[in-house]
C-alpha cells in the first residue's frame, strides 16, 4: 500500500490532507504536526532547516513513506532543497497559488494573504514577478489568522470580528476579485472568510494550493508506478501524530476523527 506523509507545524496540513486523500483514497496517510515548535513563521532559516530536517528524519525512520508533503508555505520556501538532498523519496512543497490567481482575476487586482514570513520572502516576490507582473497584488501578512484557525480546530469559537479585521485591506478594495490563501491554515476558515465577504457584498474567489498539491502527488506516484494509486474519495487508512501530546484535547481529537484521522499519539524520538 502506498504511504504518504503530510507534514506541517500545526493543523494546516489538514487542508492539504483533505485534498490529497480525495484524489488518492487507496493510500495510507500519516499527518504529522510539529506542534512542539509551532509556529514556524517566527523562526530563523537556520533554525527551520535544522528542525524540519530532524523531524523528517524521525518521520522517515518511523513510517517509511513513499512520498512526503511539506504542507507549510514557510518551510517550503526554505527547507525543500535540503530535504530533497537528504532523502530518496519524492518531497512535495507548497507554492502560493499566484499563477492561477493571475489567470482568474478579471480586474487584474488580487490579494495574497499569507504569514508575515511568507509575504516577506524573496521567493514569494519572485513568483509574483514571474506570474503576476501585469497585476496589482495586495500582500497582507497575518499571524492572527493562524491562531484563529488553530482555535477553531481545537474546538473554540471563531472570533469573526478579529477575522474581519485581518481581511479589512481586501474588503476596502472593491477591485480585488481573487484572494490567494497562501498558508495551509487559512483554507480551514474558508466558510468564515466567505461569509465575511458576502456580508460586505464583496464578490471574491478564494484560491489555495490544495488541489495543485494533490495533482502533483498523483503525478509523482503514477510516474513511479506505485500500486493502488486510483482516483476516488476518502482515505483508506489515516492517522495523526504530534511532536507534543494532545491527549487532553478531546474536541481536537473529535475534529481529527471528522476528517477521517485516528489520533496516534506522539512521533518517536
Amino acid at each position: 500500500m502506498t504511504s504518504i506523509v503530510i507534514f506541517d507545524s500545526g493543523v494546516g496540513g489538514l487542508s492539504v490532507f483533505e485534498q490529497v486523500a480525495a484524489s488518492l483514497p487507496k493510500a495510507d496517510y500519516v499527518l504529522v504536526c510539529d506542534n512542539l515548535e509551532f509556529p514556524y513563521g517566527d523562526k530563523s532559516e537556520q533554525c527551520l532547516n535544522q528542525r524540519v530536517l530532524n523531524v523528517m528524519q524521525r518521520i522517515v525512520a518511523q513510517f517509511k513513506p513513499d512520498l512526503a508533503v511539506v504542507a507549510c508555505n514557510t518551510a517550503s520556501t526554505i527547507v525543500l532543497p535540503l530535504l530533497r538532498e537528504s532523502f530518496h523519496i519524492p518531497i512535495v512543497g507548497v507554492v502560493p497559488a499566484v499563477k492561477p490567481a493571475s489567470e482568474r482575476s478579471l480586474s487584474r487586482e488580487f490579494g495574497l494573504l499569507a504569514t508575515p514570513a511568507t509575504v516577506a520572502r524573496s521567493y514569494t516576490q519572485n513568483l509574483l514577478n514571474q506570474f503576476a507582473s501585469d497585476c496589482t497584488v495586495m500582500k497582507v501578512g497575518s499571524s492572527r489568522l493562524v491562531e484563529i484557525a488553530e482555535t477553531k480546530l481545537y474546538g473554540g469559537t471563531v472570533d469573526m470580528q478579529a477575522l474581519e479585521a485581518e481581511l479589512r485591506p481586501f474588503l476596502q478594495n472593491p477591485n480585488c476579485d481573487v484572494l490567494v490563501l497562501a498558508c495551509t491554515h487559512f483554507p480551514l476558515l474558508n466558510k468564515e472568510i466567505s461569509s465575511i465577504f458576502e456580508d460586505n457584498n464583496h464578490a471574491i474567489e478564494l484560491i489555495d494550493s490544495g488541489s495543485s498539491i494533490a495533482r502533483r502527488v498523483v503525478q509523482l506516484l503514477h510516474h513511479q508506478k506505485m500500486p493502488n494509486v486510483t482516483i476516488s474519495s476518502h482515505a483508506q487508512f489515516a492517522k495523526a501524530v504530534f511532536t507534543a501530546p494532545v491527549d487532553g484535547q478531546l474536541a481536537f481529537i473529535r475534529t481529527l476523527q471528522e476528517y477521517g484521522l485516528e489520533y496516534a499519539g506522539s512521533l518517536n524520538d
